[in-house]
């Protein structure tokens, strides 16, 4: 559902015969909203089911922290790829026009270029997922809209010169949906794994470090309480008062 949507937001921005220019900002920012937003809904809808994960990187990072067992994440990985192929070719059958939903290096992006692109996308997508997510706290239920506002804005960084990616399942389901492999495929197997794995060290570097003692207090109830006392009128105070905690 996640690619699917996304996929089909991407294809309305390139419709032949569009007055809009295919490389115009205009073309990256409707691509953007269609990946971030389908990111964000499907993440809320499935996060209670599987934990919302739809991109390996994640779930390599999971695994490589210990919240996944290694059956667990390749079942999901499994998934995964099922789903992307799956979402291509159904948008590929469904929609009256050419599918034109994968990913390449731009002209003037080299191999070099895009593998740290996406790596570094893949990173910042990855810790965002951990900070948000994977740890538990008072926003942890926001955490979709966190994680697909970081894709959106992975979108408009990378999609000029990657094709925006940060997920191999993104970039390998359209290419077997359109049996076509481009030379530069294995970046974004690569670039995302790299991204995924400093992600996954630098996360377990922070926990090792005890980050939760730089700010103590910020999920407590003495912290609630604090900020109630100093703002008695706060909207948020008067719902714990009515609540009675």
């Amino acid at each position: 559902m996640y690619l699917f949507f996304a996929f089909a937001g991407t294809m309305v921005a390139h419709s032949p015969g569009h007055p809009i220019e295919n490389h115009s900002p205009i073309v990256f920012l409707y691509i953007a909203l269609s990946f971030g937003f389908s990111l964000a809904v499907n993440i809320w809808i499935f996060f209670r089911v599987s934990g919302g994960l739809f991109n390996p990187a994640v779930t390599f990072a999971f695994y490589l922290v210990g919240n996944l067992s290694f059956q667990k994440a390749f079942t999901i990985f499994t998934a995964q790829m099922l789903g992307g192929m799956s979402a291509a070719a159904i948008v590929s059958a469904l929609l009256p026009v050419p599918l034109s939903v994968g990913t390449t290096l731009s002209p003037d992006t080299n191999k070099a270029q895009g593998l740290f692109i996406e790596a570094f996308v893949t990173f910042e997508l990855v810790f965002t997922v951990f900070m948000l997510a994977a740890e538990k706290h008072r926003a942890t239920f926001l955490a979709p809209i966190g994680i697909g506002i970081i894709f959106f804005v992975i979108e408009l960084v990378s999609v000029r010169f990657t094709g925006g990616s940060a997920n191999p399942t993104r970039s390998f389901g359209p290419a077997v949906a359109a049996r076509k492999f481009e030379d530069d495929q294995w970046i974004y197997w690569v670039g995302p794994a790299i991204g995924a794995a400093a992600a996954a060290g630098f996360y377990r570097c922070m926990k090792m470090l005890e980050y939760e003692n730089a700010n103590p207090g910020q999920d407590s109830d003495q912290a609630l309480k604090k900020f109630c006392d100093e703002n008695p009128g706060h909207s948020v105070c008067e719902m714990r008062t009515v609540g009675g905690n």
